[in-house]
């Protein structure tokens, strides 16, 4: 059993420690363990304050120190206000403490400025859960050159739809897009969405449809589509260079495929002898057929390996992982045949998405029912198709002036 020893202050004793001192020289002596005994509805209780030099209560623990809470917790009971124990005198200084620490964190949390939420908190959630690199990698560019310097350094709470419209008046001076524009836009929403989600902020989001701020307007329809002399240079070129980049050319051509369909195909989607392909994990959403023309037939016939698994890719890059994007190869095909020479807009450039829309435009072409089309393409709403309806028009204009040469 330990030996106890009376303190100078009635009330209080101590243990000492065998095995730890405190002090130096001749006042070294050794660690005492303090504690509190006092009467509380007719019973005697003991409460231990803990050991010397311990905090309690934000304060080192000393004879001294343990004297004043036991005289703090007396007249409490003598005048029947709690606290009157030690341990709920404990309570309600950690609960304080705790409090003003939330407060301090809700201060904080309010003068949090739009770069610190960024850098600290949204992109490196952003890094973490999305796959899309290329996605990661422009909206840290946006927040670098455009939104970081006009309003990264303002609280959350300070930023109002008229700062919103000075990122979008410096953008525009500086020549950017219209689709720059609204896609800055669209990360400091986001941005300012996680902020509320996660209680940084409170109120509104002034880059929400509601703040005022209005969005450019994009009109990211591609006019450029081939001709079918061209896409067969195209073709020829391609083949010179790359067997596999010809042959995801060539389906996409084919089938209307977008390149990340391409890419994700599996040989479980396909059925050569039944010919038709689905694409799944597509931009709308939706899973979407397509038929396969005899040429693809004899091309998809002539990939497939002996044996191939239904998860195997169709396509697949080196090593047989999935390919991120389409290879250069492509690009220096396009280049080789000048087919992008003195054009300046980026919707009349040929890329490989060209192709998608040189199957829809020759669909148009031959007439093809817009509503065929639309499911062809795998479009979510006829707007999406109408594009391609003059296409038609100019062919049954045509057909009708042919009345003249008969």
């Amino acid at each position: 059993m330990p030996e106890w020893t009376k303190s100078k202050y009635p009330g209080i004793r101590y243990r000492e420690s065998k095995t730890e001192t405190v002090g130096v020289g001749r006042s070294k002596r050794p660690r005492r363990y303090y504690t509190m005994t006092f009467k509380l509805n007719g019973l005697t209780k003991s409460e231990g304050f803990g050991w010397e030099g311990d905090m309690i209560m934000g304060k080192h623990l000393t004879e001294d120190t343990a004297h004043d809470i036991y005289r703090i917790l007396s007249g409490n009971r003598r005048d029947k206000t709690p606290p009157f124990t030690l341990a709920e005198y404990r309570e309600q200084n950690e609960n304080a403490i705790l409090a003003a620490n939330i407060t301090a964190k809700e201060e904080e949390a309010r003068n949090i400025t739009f770069g610190e939420i960024f850098t600290k908190h949204y992109f490196p959630e952003v890094q973490h859960n999305r796959k899309n690199w290329r996605s990661i990698k422009r909206e840290e560019e946006l927040f670098r050159l455009w939104i970081d310097p006009f309003i990264g350094s303002r609280s959350l709470r300070e930023i109002m739809p008229l700062h919103l419209e000075k990122v979008k008046k410096e953008m525009s001076k500086a020549g950017r897009s219209a689709r720059s524009i609204q896609y800055t836009l669209a990360v400091i929403r986001q941005v300012f969405n996680f902020a509320l989600k996660n209680r940084y902020l409170d109120g509104r989001n002034p880059a929400d449809k509601t703040g005022g701020v209005k969005r450019p307007k994009v009109d990211n329809r591609r006019t450029r589509f081939l001709s079918k002399d061209e896409a067969k240079a195209l073709l020829a070129e391609l083949k010179k260079r790359s067997a596999d980049v010809h042959n995801m050319a060539l389906f996409s051509l084919h089938t209307g495929a977008r390149a990340g369909e391409v890419f994700n195909l599996k040989w479980g989607d396909v059925d050569i002898q039944q010919g038709v392909v689905q694409f799944k994990e597509t931009k709308s959403g939706r899973n979407r057929i397509a038929y396969l023309t005899n040429e693809i037939k004899k091309m998809m016939t002539a990939r497939r390996p002996e044996n191939a698994q239904g998860d195997a890719l169709v396509f697949p890059g080196r090593g047989g992982i999935k390919i991120a994007q389409i290879s250069d190869s492509f690009n220096r095909a396009v280049e080789k045949l000048h087919m992008n020479d003195g054009t300046a807009d980026r919707l009349m450039k040929v890329t490989f998405h060209t192709l998608r829309h040189t199957y829809a435009s020759w669909l148009a072409i031959e007439g093809v029912n817009p509503f065929h089309l639309k499911e062809l393409m795998g479009h979510s709403d006829l707007k999406l198709t109408e594009r391609y309806s003059h296409l038609s028009d100019d062919a049954l204009r045509e057909a009708a002036m042919k009345i003249e040469n008969s």
